[in-house]
């Protein structure tokens, strides 16, 4: 998919899409908002009106196993949060 990674499909994320026409997509980290833009304009044939970025730092995990602990984190990764223009609409299980 190049730039986008997959798409929030979370029930936070459906109310969102019902009540404000905004969707959400784990994409690549090095993306901008334009690239993000075009990306999901031309995947989806909607009309985007505003891109909002978040970076999230991995976290910290631990655990303990028979080895003795075992330390690790999960994986940093960017969201984007897409507001899309007029009555445009974004179907995820339409290919399903």
């Amino acid at each position: 998919m190049g730039i986008l990674i997959k798409p929030i499909v979370t029930e936070k994320m459906t109310i969102q899409g019902d009540k404000l026409n905004r969707y959400g997509f784990i994409v690549e980290k090095t993306a901008n908002k334009i690239e993000i833009k075009k990306a999901i304009e031309q995947m989806y044939g909607v009309s985007v009106k505003d891109v909002n970025t978040v970076n999230y730092h991995g976290k910290r995990k631990s655990r303990y196993t028979k080895a003795g602990l075992a330390v690790g984190r999960t994986n940093h990764y960017k969201k984007a949060f897409v507001t899309l223009a007029g009555e445009d609409k974004i179907d995820f299980y339409s290919n399903i």
